[in-house]
């Protein structure tokens, strides 16, 4: 072999090196973004006139004495919190979870009850007594503060928890209407929002029993934007609810 051959081949072999090292290698997968495989998600529609498609999961081990409903914003459906991992990371913590989709959204129709407020929170009321959801804890991001408020206000005794991300149509409601609320609240917003999370957490500061958590970098969408941050903070306040 010439001194020339010698010397192509270990050019050769040094740009096979540095390829390789450069790589990015597979990425990282855990249970805060995809999941538990062992998990198994349950999915149907409620019975009714107006029915609701719903993903559900059951909790792995030992139940909690909540269950958690999911609603979404207007973006997005039910499967964004399979595809996120929250459903599956609920049930390895002992949490039963049920992640709706709002009527016209995902695989609900839509419904003549979605028009009014009375409406939506009679809608809700109906899917959680259909699902027999038992000492509800309701997150509810963006558009979804549409059915959320509206429940909350009603003061229903099965309503264990609150946790309001940037939610929609706040400013229809008074600050006494929101002193009534004894629901202990997490309050979830992101940093770079600076529109509908400021709106929106305006007239939250009112609901006595609240505490207020800001994911940094993230926008309106925190949730996707921060998921293993939001959800440390969400289960932070499920295991500490009285």
């Amino acid at each position: 072999m010439t001194r020339s051959q010698v010397a192509l081949l270990g050019l050769g072999l040094l740009f096979m090196l540095l390829l390789y090292v450069g790589l990015p290698g597979p990425p990282e997968q855990t249970s805060w973004l995809w999941g538990d495989p062992n998990v198994t998600i349950l999915a149907g529609l409620t019975p009714g006139s107006s029915p609701i498609f719903y993903r559900e999961v059951l909790p792995l081990h030992r139940a909690r004495r909540v269950d958690v409903v999911l609603l979404h914003g207007k973006a997005f459906n039910s499967r964004t919190w399979e595809q996120l991992g929250t459903l599956q990371l609920l049930a390895q913590r002992g949490y039963r979870a049920v992640a709706l989709d709002l009527p016209g959204f995902g695989n609900s129709a839509p419904s003549k009850e979605a028009s009014t407020e009375a409406g939506r929170a009679q809608l809700l009321e109906r899917v959680l007594q259909d699902l027999e959801v038992q000492n509800v804890v309701l997150v509810s991001p963006s558009l979804s503060g549409c059915y959320a408020l509206p429940f909350l206000m009603q003061g229903h005794h099965q309503l264990h928890g609150f946790v309001p991300i940037a939610p929609a149509s706040t400013q229809n409601y008074t600050q006494e209407q929101f002193q009534a609320v004894k629901t202990p609240t997490l309050i979830l917003y992101g940093e770079l929002d600076r529109v509908l999370a400021w709106e929106s957490l305006r007239q939250l500061r009112h609901l006595p029993n609240h505490s207020v958590v800001k994911l940094r970098d993230a926008g309106h969408a925190c949730y996707l934007h921060k998921p293993q941050d939001f959800h440390l903070v969400l289960l932070g306040f499920l295991d500490h609810l009285p």
